[in-house]
């Protein structure tokens, strides 16, 4: 069972020690006037999801201060592998950027061999966004609270079943850490994408689901679906109604939190003075009031941190989310 205590503390909100520079990093020449061309953020993740999101919102601020361009280029595919290797390769120079995500975190415990280092290979940072995610159930399912769905499930041990937007994503590890803190036992059905998993929860297709909020809202709203918590470690201004696993679970899920978190970081190597500048930037407009709306509106929570707490929490996930995965004997598609 993983020491829920001891990882509540890597979350993205907690204070996260500093993390030594990656060894051999070579400084490289630091321009004064960075940036001097265009940026480009490598997203590994299709158009409209959380990262896509928090990308280009950000990137359309730090051009407007930056007075060049900051471009978006999604390269999804391999779980995010092909575009994460794609940022490794480039130049240490702050012109290619990426938008890393504790998604990516999995991947070390799916895939038997990477070729690059997550911590080793790339520097922190900051935060960009959160995307808050919920368990749901459909209404003919007999439970209105966490708790209620919990004593269900213990009562009729392999009966329900939930669906999450993907093998091996944040949702499912969600799911199948619940059930290892709980006792209890629910057989899971992978979507490709949270929108197909939605939509079969709303038909009836399926009992229970756990999902990124912004499909799942507008349904939760209208009635079709019964909202039960949100696994991430705070409630989302979204929908504040909502309380978290922690709060609905008792005193057995205290601890209890999996997030969701999306950040810029960039090749090991790039120049300090870059990255600062960066950081300071990107944290300065996501801190901003109208910012802030906007991404709640398109249903993610805006996120700051210092790179080695973005860091940090990395290093936790890989750690955490192997020990889960190794445990549930999930497998890569």
């Amino acid at each position: 069972m993983v020491a829920m205590a001891a990882l509540a503390s890597a979350l993205p909100w907690a204070p996260a020690g500093a993390q030594p520079a990656p060894p051999g990093a070579a400084p490289a020449a630091v321009n004064a006037d960075y940036p001097v061309r265009p940026v480009k953020i490598i997203v590994t993740f299709t158009t409209g999801g959380a990262a896509d999101i928090g990308a280009r919102v950000l990137a359309e601020r730090l051009g407007e201060q930056w007075k060049q361009q900051v471009l978006v280029e999604n390269r999804p595919g391999g779980g995010g592998n092909i575009g994460i290797e794609a940022v490794q390769k480039s130049p240490a120079d702050g012109y290619t950027l990426l938008m890393i995500s504790n998604a990516h975190a999995v991947n070390v415990g799916l895939f038997e061999h990477l070729p690059f280092d997550l911590v080793r290979d790339f520097v922190g940072i900051t935060y960009v966004v959160s995307s808050p995610m919920v368990i749901v159930a459909h209404p003919r399912v007999p439970a209105r609270t966490l708790p209620e769905l919990l004593a269900l499930f213990r009562a009729n041990p392999g009966r329900y079943s939930y669906a999450s937007c993907g093998n091996g994503t944040s949702l499912h590890l969600a799911m199948e850490m619940l059930k290892a803190q709980t006792g209890t036992f629910v057989v899971h059905v992978p979507y490709r994408g949270c929108s197909p998993a939605t939509l079969d929860t709303v038909a009836g297709q399926i009992d229970v689901a756990a999902l990124t909020l912004a499909p799942a809202l507008p349904h939760i709203r209208s009635g079709r679906l019964n909202a039960l918590a949100m696994v991430n470690a705070t409630r989302t201004p979204a929908a504040p109604e909502i309380p978290t696993v922690r709060e609905a679970g008792g005193a057995a899920l205290a601890d209890y939190a999996v997030e969701a978190w999306y950040g810029l970081a960039a090749p090991a190597g790039t120049p300090p003075d870059i990255i600062r500048k960066v950081g300071t930037d990107a944290r300065a407009i996501l801190n901003r009031p109208e910012i802030r709306r906007r991404l709640a509106d398109a249903g993610v929570d805006a996120v700051t941190s210092t790179g080695e707490q973005l860091t940090e929490s990395l290093r936790a996930d890989i750690v955490r989310f192997k020990q889960v995965i190794d445990r549930a004997h999930i497998r890569s598609d």
